[in-house]
């Protein structure tokens, strides 16, 4: 039972100095050239000596270490979640194992080691989606984990929305949780570093739920940092979540407060963006800047860029869980870094921001940045081991329960996944568990975080399915609806996969056994789902008859692009969507009989 909440603590005053860690580590460097400063000075020249050389000089470099998308991952993440991709000098690619904020945290220390002058921020969706080491103590440990990390910045991301602007302001400020009380015979302190929010504004008063901006200052240097989350997080996240907010223009607000910070005197400006792009590579590694600046990136942040204003000196990105280190021209034609760690403490991201002490500005043309992997081959940081082992002692008699038994991986990847056919199929059985007459189960993949790895992740033994792994899968504790639909919106909602607002990066639903058509990628918006091939046990969708409609609350309310399901009728609320998919695994698995992955082939992919 959770302990019972102290009085209201004082808060900690914010660190000012930092304690940094000599502790050995190897980095994997990825490279973004740039070009030499004016005069004799140069970007480089004190890399060898850890920025010692020009402290005090007209040039000042400043070290920014930043990450994004942590998602209170905690242990190393299993399984492709737990691995990046590197480009070797040969072409081919390899992939490395990477994350564990025992890890990170080593990484981190040694990489600031003799920098007298560091940073480190973050692009936002620290918490949320975590796995149930941190998910199942409302991210507290992932808190406790990044001030230990001596994060300094952060903007929110979507996910930090996921329970709501209250609880987003508990992990802010501290205090127990206001159901389950305190976890341990301590009152939760709260972030020692401030959450950025300029652009999500409490609807009644018009004012950001948080700080805006915040001003990094050290021996007369000044760097002022901005904090946005996408603008369309209302689109992503429960209406629950984002109740009485309002979500503003991520350019617009950043040139308000670049504008506002001018004014106080800070002109060296970084913009923390939870919104990413899409590298033409996977590889983390990856020139994007060949053949030419911002060539080799795609996506919302490409356009993002190109519009904030100029006195913003360099983006830290996030969202899409892709790793970059990019130039990409400013509406004035400067190069401008771009940049983003991939997920889940992976990667962590080195740039070098050049002072210069004479205007108070970023010298552009010297900024360097590059991605380091978070390797598993340096020695693990005591400080995070003792907090993992500490959380782990209290989840351990919830999570380790083995909850089903499957014969091999099944993952989560492809336009059409295993795993998702998996959690459709468990939806399905669940709903008829409560209404006989449900008809098929819609998925949205965004809600499957992880594979189901068949190797041990710990005791349990291969092929063992616990709790913890499952709830890694499906933390958000969505409900299963049931609604009825008629056919015409069951074929319009399948159609909204492709259209709308998910025409440009389509998001294809996971759908239940017996429900099967063509997408055919060959043709344009909704045109991709062929009309005349969506089938339910093998009979053509009757535009007028009714289907009762297994989904979780999400897609229910109409979220991810998908207004149609929240037009449904006759709903029935049942339990959250991770009991489905629990009481699936435990009736249809044995160690005898375990499942095997199922062979995604309900849609028929014409390319």
């Amino acid at each position: 039972m959770p302990a019972t909440s102290p009085a209201h603590h004082q808060r900690r005053r914010r660190r000012t100095n930092r304690l940094l860690a000599t502790v050995a580590g190897v980095l994997t460097v990825g490279a973004l050239a740039a070009a030499a400063l004016p005069g004799s000075a140069t970007a480089g020249e004190n890399h060898g000596n850890k920025g010692k050389a020009r402290d005090h000089g007209r040039y000042q470099d400043v070290q920014l270490l930043s990450f994004n998308d942590l998602h209170g991952n905690l242990e190393p993440p299993s399984g492709s979640s737990g691995r990046v991709t590197e480009l070797q000098h040969d072409g081919t690619t390899k992939t490395v194992d990477a994350g564990g904020v025992e890890y990170l945290a080593t990484h981190l220390r040694e990489a600031r080691e003799g920098n007298r002058y560091s940073i480190t921020a973050a692009g936002g969706d620290m918490v949320g989606a975590s796995p149930l080491l941190s998910g199942l103590f409302h991210d507290e440990p992932t808190i406790e984990a990044l001030n230990k990390l001596d994060l300094d910045v952060t903007s929110v991301g979507n996910h930090e929305f996921d329970e709501g602007a209250a609880e987003l302001g508990r992990l802010q400020n501290g205090g127990c949780h206001p159901t389950e009380g305190c976890y341990t015979d301590k009152e939760f302190k709260g972030a020692d570093f401030p959450y950025l929010a300029a652009n999500v504004l409490d609807e009644k008063t018009g004012k950001p739920v948080l700080k805006p901006y915040w001003v990094w200052k050290k021996q007369g240097v000044k760097v002022g940092f901005i904090g946005v989350t996408l603008e369309g997080t209302p689109d992503i996240v429960s209406a629950e979540g984002v109740k009485g907010l309002t979500f503003k223009d991520e350019v617009e607000t950043i040139d308000k407060y670049a504008k506002e910070l001018q004014r106080r005197g800070v002109k060296s400006i970084v913009a923390l963006i939870h919104e990413g792009g899409f590298p033409a590579s996977s590889a983390y590694n990856y020139d994007c800047d060949s053949p030419g600046a911002g060539d080799g990136i795609s996506g919302p942040i490409a356009d993002i860029a190109k519009n904030i204003t100029p006195q913003v000196d360099a983006l830290v990105t996030g969202h899409t869980h892709n790793a970059y280190a990019c130039t990409i021209p400013d509406p004035a034609g400067k190069p401008r870094t771009v940049t983003s760690a991939a997920s889940f403490g992976r990667l962590y991201t080195d740039t070098t921001l050049t002072y210069d002490r004479a205007t108070g500005d970023i010298a552009r043309t010297a900024v360097k940045s590059a991605n380091h992997v978070v390797t598993r081959d340096v020695p693990k940081a005591p400080d995070m081991t003792a907090l993992i082992d500490k959380w782990n002692t209290l989840a351990a008699p919830i999570g380790n329960r083995p909850i089903g038994y499957i014969s091999g991986d099944i993952v989560r990847d492809g336009t059409e996944s295993p795993l998702g056919d998996l959690i459709a199929d468990a939806q399905l059985a669940y709903g008829r568990t409560l209404d006989a007459e449900t008809d098929l189960a819609l998925m949205n993949p965004g809600g499957i975080r992880a594979s189901l790895t068949h190797a041990a992740g710990g005791a349990e033994g291969d092929g063992v399915v616990t709790f913890a792994e499952a709830f890694t899968v499906q933390p958000f504790a969505n409900t299963v609806n049931l609604q009825d639909f008629t056919g015409a919106q069951v074929i319009q909602a399948l159609k909204e996969q492709v259209s709308g607002p998910n025409e440009a990066a389509p998001k294809i639903l996971q759908i239940s056994g017996g429900l099967t058509y063509t997408l055919d990628l060959t043709k344009t918006g909704a045109d991709r789902v062929v009309t005349d091939s969506i089938k339910l046990n093998g009979s053509a969708i009757d535009p007028t008859a009714t289907y009762r409609v297994a989904t979780n609350s999400f897609l229910a309310g109409g979220g991810d692009g998908f207004p149609t399901l929240g037009q449904g009728t006759n709903d029935l609320v049942g339990e959250d969507d991770l009991a489905a998919l629990e009481q699936y695994l435990t009736a249809n698995s044995t160690p005898t009989s375990p499942i095997a992955p199922p062979k995604a082939d309900r849609i028929t992919i014409v390319r």
